[in-house]
């Protein structure tokens, strides 16, 4: 199996798909690697490090695709929104490709990768089970993108994060609110606990509150009734706008009382909850922050503008929505080491073998033979055309 990895296209993006490290595991694994010149270097990887470790280093990209059995990018057509299709005339039928899509988001953008003929797996879907944790290439980036909030919070509130005793008198310390406990959030909350914040966090899932304590972090109690908190793959589900608009009015004082709101509340598929009104900011003391990781999807903060750092009402909004690209290093590392342990499980003699009873290829793999084949992604396609049959009758 002939593996390539290309240079990143989407504009700023600073990851890369393998990390030098892990090239050896996929040698002993069957595979050749070859890298597009220069895809490590904004990520601290030079050739020379690849080339050490046994990857040959291709100077073009058409080169790199014509010859690669497997391409394996961070962001593919569909997660790279502004010129990601630029890769679909270098793809070939029976071609692998595998890297994030955004296949509940965008679905109709594996529609033309199916058209390629190429088989594509999102790492996205990977199933939350045991045997997959260490290919859980969303929950890796998750962790990069809930430590990046918080320094990102830290460096723009005029504000101490720690308490402090000094010869000036005693600083209290910023008090540091997290809404979604998955784990992004899970990560925000022991980041800020590290910078002496206090932190609190909520989620709509009952089981969040233990995982919120185990990494120092106050739960908030809401006096509300949630019903099918979460769906089968341990995601949070959607509720109800009556359940949203009952949340927003008890959430308010608890927002307001905060120096910092790390918002991170996803829906795979969905538009992001709006959980922070602009009445809610505007209670907020000024110089306060928000960082809504929710920006990709919409926001879960009423004034967010996405890709956009705004100020509302003395409020910085931050509505980053790549961040994982920012500490490109370790995040390229963690995202080459999930990649390490999944490409190999698909391999048996340094071939694909595609195992009918097996759940990690199963519940990843999206297109093959020029259709999608992945249900949830045709059940995603065929609600987004819904508006649109209803519109033409």
């Amino acid at each position: 199996m002939i593996v390539g990895v290309p240079k990143e296209l989407y504009p700023g993006e600073r990851r890369v798909a393998l990390a030098p490290a892990v090239v050896p595991t996929f040698v002993k694994a069957g595979c050749e690697v070859l890298i597009e010149a220069g895809a490590g270097v904004a990520a601290g990887f030079l050739d020379a490090a690849y080339a050490d470790k046994g990857a040959k280093i291709v100077p073009g990209r058409a080169e790199l695709f014509q010859t690669a059995e497997l391409i394996v990018q961070v962001l593919c057509h569909g997660a790279n929104d502004k010129n990601g299709a630029a890769d679909l005339a270098l793809l070939r039928p029976g071609q692998i490709l595998i890297g994030f899509m955004r296949p509940l988001g965008s679905p109709e953008t594996l529609n033309q990768i199916a058209a390629t003929g190429a088989l594509s797996f999102a790492v996205e879907l990977m199933p939350r089970i045991t045997r997959s944790q260490s290919m859980d290439a969303l929950s890796a980036m998750a962790t990069v993108c809930g430590y990046k909030a918080i320094i990102i919070a830290a460096d723009l509130l005029p504000r101490f994060f720690p308490m402090l005793t000094t010869a000036a008198g005693t600083i209290t310390p910023a008090r540091v609110l997290v809404l979604g406990a998955g784990v992004a959030g899970l990560q925000a909350i022991a980041t800020a606990r590290r910078l002496g914040a206090v932190v609190s966090g909520y989620d709509v899932r009952p089981a969040a509150k233990e995982q919120i304590k185990s990494v120092g972090g106050r739960v908030v109690e809401l006096p509300l009734e949630v019903k099918d908190a979460e769906d089968a793959r341990g995601y949070a589900q959607a509720q109800d706008e009556s359940f949203y608009r009952r949340q927003r009015e008890v959430l308010g004082r608890v927002v307001s009382e905060s120096d910092v709101v790390i918002s991170t509340a996803v829906v795979p598929g969905k538009r992001a909850p709006i959980l922070i009104t602009a009445a809610m900011v505007a209670a907020m003391a000024p110089g306060s922050v928000i960082v809504d990781l929710a920006a990709e999807r919409g926001g879960n903060c009423e004034l967010t503008h996405p890709n956009e750092t705004a100020i509302e009402h003395g409020v910085t909004i931050v509505g980053a929505s790549n961040l994982a690209s920012s500490v490109p290093y370790h995040a390229s590392q963690m995202y080459a080491r999930n990649l390490a342990a999944y490409i190999p499980h698909l391999l048996k003699d340094g071939k694909l073998h595609l195992d009918p009873e097996d759940q990690i290829a199963g519940d990843t793999l999206v297109t093959r033979g020029g259709e999608i084949v992945h249900k949830l992604v045709r059940d995603a396609l065929a609600s987004s055309a819904e508006p649109a049959r209803k519109d033409n009758q």
